[in-house]
C-alpha cells in the first residue's frame, strides 16, 4: 500500500520510508506521431526538422543532482542508495509497481528498482541491475516533454554528439504543440543486452486505436546511475517497428 510523503509528495509503502519514484526522432514522425504521441519516445525528429543552434546545456540552465552531486564510496551520487543484488534478466513486471501520468504518458514506478530520489524535476537513482535498466528506459524519455527537459538532457542522457544532436532536434518542437498529441501506453518490455557497464530494452507500446509497436532503447551505467545512450543522429530510441502482438515480451499488468 502507499500513502503520500509531506515532504516531497512521492509514494511511500505504508508506514515505512518514502519510495523512490521517479516519475518517457523517429524518422516516421510524420506517420506515427499522431497515434503514438510525441511524449512517448522523443528523440524525435532529426532529420526531418533543422532547428535552431541549441543553448548550451552545460552554461545556461540549472543543474540537476547527476550534474553536482559528489559520489561517495560505492561510486553512487550522494544520496542514492538502492538495493542491486537482484542480477536476474526479468520475467515479470517488478513488484509494487506504482503507475504515474508524467508528461502525458502513464509510466511504471518501482520502490525498489528506482528511481529512488527526485530532484526538481529529474527523476533517478536506478537499481544497479537489469530490472534497474529496463525502469529508466521507461522513466527518462517521458520526461522529455517536460519544460524541464534540457535539465533532465543534462542528467539523464550521455554527454557527446547524440546528445548535442537531440537538443537541437528538441528544441524546434514547442511544449505546446507536443502536448496536443494521443498518448499510446507502455504495454510491455524485453531486456535484449545487459552487462554491468550497457543494457538494450526494446520497450512494447500500445497505440490509441489497439496497435503495437516496438522500439529499442539504450542505455550505459554512466556517472553512477543508469542514463540513454544516444544515437549519433540525436536518437534516444531505434525507429517505431509495427508488431503484430505482445509474444515475447513481458507485460506490464495494466
Amino acid at each position: 500500500m502507499f500513502t503520500s510523503d509531506p515532504r516531497n509528495g512521492l509514494p511511500r509503502r505504508q508506514g515505512g520510508d518514502p519510495v523512490a519514484v521517479p516519475l518517457w526522432k523517429q524518422r516516421g514522425w510524420r506517420i506515427a506521431a499522431g497515434s503514438l504521441a510525441a511524449a512517448l519516445f522523443l528523440s524525435l525528429v532529426a532529420v526531418v526538422t533543422g532547428g535552431d543552434t541549441p543553448e548550451p546545456l552545460e552554461s545556461t540552465f540549472a543543474r540537476g543532482p547527476l550534474s553536482r552531486s559528489a559520489q561517495d564510496t560505492t561510486g553512487r551520487p550522494a544520496g542514492c542508495d538502492t538495493d542491486d543484488s537482484d542480477r536476474a534478466t526479468p520475467d515479470a513486471p517488478p513488484a509494487e509497481i506504482h503507475w504515474r501520468t508524467l508528461g502525458g504518458t502513464r509510466v511504471p514506478l518501482s520502490p525498489v528498482a528506482g528511481p529512488t530520489q527526485k530532484t526538481g524535476a529529474v527523476l533517478w537513482c536506478f537499481a544497479h541491475t537489469p530490472t534497474g535498466a529496463v525502469m529508466a528506459a521507461h522513466v527518462i524519455p517521458a520526461q522529455m516533454t517536460s519544460p524541464n527537459w534540457r535539465v533532465v538532457t543534462r542528467d539523464q542522457v550521455v554527454a557527446g554528439f547524440g546528445r548535442d544532436m537531440f537538443v537541437s532536434q528538441r528544441a524546434s518542437f514547442s511544449d505546446a504543440r507536443l502536448k496536443n498529441h494521443k498518448n499510446g501506453t507502455y504495454a510491455g518490455f524485453l531486456l535484449v543486452d545487459y552487462t554491468s557497464t550497457d543494457a538494450t530494452v526494446d520497450v512494447l507500446i500500445k497505440s490509441p486505436d489497439g496497435s503495437y509497436f516496438t522500439t529499442s532503447v539504450r542505455l550505459r551505467w554512466n556517472g553512477g546511475d543508469w542514463k540513454i545512450l544516444p544515437g549519433n543522429d540525436g536518437g534516444l530510441h531505434t525507429d517505431l517497428s509495427s508488431v503484430s502482438g505482445t509474444d515475447g515480451y513481458v507485460l506490464w499488468k495494466v
